[in-house]
C-alpha cells in the first residue's frame, strides 16, 4: 500500500476530469521527475488502460485507480493530494515533502546507488536524445550498463559513456572502478545522430 493520501475533494475533482476523458477505464498516474533532487517535481497525468508501466503499484480509488511510479514511490512517502476550493473556483494542490530528499548514502547498496545517480542526473541529460541506461549487473566493482532508446546504435554513445556517465558515477561512488556497455550498437533504428 502506498503512503500518498489523496482527499476526498482531491478524488471527487479528478474523477470529474476522468469521466470528460470519454475513455473507460480512465485513471491517473503519478510520478516524480528527477526524484531526490532540486529539480523534483511531482506529477499527476491520466493514465489510459495499458499505459501505466508493469511495475506500477495501483492505488484502487472508489472512482478510478491512481498508478503510482515505482521509482518514485519511496519520494512520494507522506505526500498529500488534495483540492482546495476558493472564490476563484479551486486548485489541485500536491505536496510531496519528501520529492527531494536523497535516497541513498554511502552504506546503500552499490545497485540502488548506481541506479540513483542514472535516474536523477544521467538519464535526464540523455532523454533529450530519446535515450536513456540501465544498469544490466555489477561486475567487481564495474557496472555494466545498457543503453536504449536512442542511445542504441548512436555512434557517440562510447564517448557518452567515458566522458559523461562514467566519470560522473566514478565522482559520486568512488568504490566504482568503471562501467562498461553490453549494448548491441549495430541496431541503429532508434539512433540520435
Amino acid at each position: 500500500m502506498s503512503a500518498i493520501i489523496i482527499t476526498e475533494a482531491a478524488q471527487d475533482y479528478l474523477a470529474d476530469l476522468l469521466v470528460k476523458q470519454n475513455t473507460s477505464g480512465i485513471g491517473i498516474r503519478i510520478f516524480i521527475t528527477q526524484p531526490g533532487t532540486q529539480y523534483a517535481e511531482t506529477c499527476i497525468a491520466y493514465c489510459k488502460p495499458g499505459e501505466e508501466k508493469p511495475e506500477d503499484t495501483p492505488l484502487a480509488l472508489a472512482r478510478f485507480t491512481a498508478w503510482i511510479d515505482a521509482l518514485s514511490e519511496p519520494f512520494l512517502e507522506d505526500a498529500v493530494v488534495d483540492y482546495a476550493t476558493d472564490r476563484m473556483g479551486g486548485q489541485l494542490t500536491i505536496k510531496a515533502p519528501n520529492a527531494k530528499v536523497p535516497m541513498v548514502n554511502e552504506d546503500s547498496p552499490l545497485s540502488e546507488r548506481i541506479n540513483y545517480y542514472l535516474q536523477t542526473e544521467i538519464n535526464p541529460g540523455l532523454a533529450s536524445h530519446g535515450g536513456q541506461v540501465s544498469l544490466v549487473d555489477i561486475d567487481e566493482n564495474v557496472a555494466i550498463l545498457r543503453f536504449g532508446g536512442g542511445c542504441q546504435g548512436c555512434g557517440q554513445a562510447d564517448v557518452t559513456l567515458k566522458e559523461g556517465i562514467e566519470r560522473t558515477l566514478l565522482e559520486r561512488i568512488p568504490q566504482l572502478k568503471g562501467v562498461r556497455d553490453v549494448t548491441d550498437h549495430t541496431n541503429r533504428e532508434n539512433a540520435y545522430f
